[in-house]
């Protein structure tokens, strides 16, 4: 199966999760929020856990599916790989957010705040390929 066509249906399952959760739950669909949510067990892990156990589960049907890796192998160290995880974790909590939550759900609810965050990310992500890329 070609490339773009799998990432065509992974967007179109990610909205249509979105959507889901928020009609029939009300929640909103941010990764950082579903996660952190786990601890300590409270009354909504079950949702919780299974959407967690889903975006692991996801990418090993795909393989299982299509033979065609939805990730490349790292091109960086694991410590790398580590410290910029605890990053990106750090601003999800600065931000009140992540990408999925402001930039998925925050958007299509037109709020002003995911539009300022999701502005913010994307500077932040045009500015770090440019140094990668052209001055380091």
């Amino acid at each position: 199966m070609h490339p773009y066509l799998l990432a065509l249906i992974g967007g179109a399952l990610i909205g249509l999760s979105a959507v889901l959760l928020m009609g029939l739950l009300g929640r909103i669909a941010g990764v950082s929020g579903i996660i952190g949510g786990l601890l300590p067990p409270g009354r909504d892990w079950g949702w919780r856990s299974a959407f967690a156990i889903g975006l692991i589960a996801g990418p090993l049907v795909v393989v299982a599916v299509s033979g065609v890796s939805p990730i490349g192998a790292p091109v960086v160290s694991v410590p790398l790989l580590a410290g910029a995880g605890l990053l990106v974790g750090a601003g999800t909590v600065l931000g009140s957010g992540c990408t999925s939550g402001h930039g998925i759900c925050g958007l299509s609810r037109l709020s002003p705040r995911s539009l300022a965050a999701v502005a913010v990310f994307m500077a932040a992500g045009f500015a770090t390929v440019f140094i990668v890329r052209h001055i380091v």
